[in-house]
């Protein structure tokens, strides 16, 4: 097999384990804080054991960037539990869908960390975006699971957003691995007093699969697409990760007997093809650049 067609597979490997963790939201009946605190838990222990073994140095440079770090696992603890949140209370799709908008986020939010111009393009794409969420959304009442769960998604989409521009302005020095590493572990101890507040039961089933979660499809799929990209360029990479709610989507449809309703499925495709027009425009504009 060649290289280029093997980190490929690669992708394309990490890009379906990432879609289909949102299924443990369903699997898994536990708060989604604890789903995200044993996701987070086994994936450091997976990901140290992985820098360990490939005898990575794992030490940061300085007290500013440990900081840093915490912040950004901070970050991503809230993003995960949101997301989780959402699935729960609504659908795999749901959640999906709406954690999708975050490249939209990206879009706005940008321009005023580094300074850019915001484009009306972007004003567009991201009026577009709205219009695919309102679509999905049957009837704004906040009772509604679905209103609810489309909410939390959108919220676990912005705050990937920030995790995502924090990562490009601060943190340019150290290896992925090292980095998801760091903001697991301090994922794991925000998240643990929801262990000690919470009257959840951990049954043997539910541990397994946090082990699966954390190993598999968070740690293995974080390195499968690490792995990849050294490969493959990053706007090829970024199409094939646009892949991720289709992945979860249909695996949801047939493991969760969760069908997509004709409104879901329009303002999915209004959504994805949205973000992916705004992602596409970024990785342009940064080749441009360069």
């Amino acid at each position: 097999m060649q290289q280029k067609t093997k980190s490929l597979l690669e992708i394309h490997i990490a890009v379906l384990l990432f879609g289909l963790a949102g299924l443990f939201g369903k699997f898994i009946i536990l708060p989604s804080a604890l789903i995200v605190l044993g996701r987070v838990f086994f994936a450091s222990i997976a990901l140290g054991a992985v820098l360990r073994f490939s005898k990575q140095d794992i030490r940061l440079a300085s007290k500013k960037d440990y900081f840093l770090l915490g912040l950004l696992g901070i970050i991503l603890a809230i993003h995960w539990t949101t997301f989780f949140h959402s699935v729960q209370i609504s659908t795999v799709a749901i959640g999906l869908l709406t954690f999708s908008t975050f490249p939209v986020f990206t879009t706005f939010i940008e321009p005023f960390v580094f300074k850019e111009k915001l484009k009306t393009k972007d004003i567009v794409i991201a009026l577009v975006t709205l219009f695919g969420v309102a679509l999905i959304i049957p009837t704004f009442e906040l009772g509604n699971n679905v209103t609810q769960g489309a909410i939390w998604g959108t919220v676990s989409g912005f705050t990937f957003a920030i995790l995502s521009i924090l990562n490009r302005k601060y943190v340019k020095k150290y290896s992925s691995l090292t980095i998801a590493f760091y903001q697991d572990l301090v994922a794991t101890i925000v998240l643990l007093p929801f262990l000690f507040f919470t009257n959840a039961s951990f049954h043997l089933k539910d541990i397994l699969l946090l082990i699966l979660l954390g190993v598999v499809f968070t740690a293995v799929s974080h390195s499968l697409f690490i792995k990849g990209m050294t490969h493959i360029k990053a706007q090829l990479a970024s199409i094939i990760a646009s892949l991720e709610p289709v992945y979860g989507i249909i695996f949801a449809i047939f493991l969760l007997n969760e069908i997509p309703t004709a409104r879901t499925i329009m303002g999915g495709v209004i959504i994805l093809g949205a973000t992916f027009v705004a992602s596409n425009d970024q990785l342009l504009s940064k080749l441009k650049k360069g």
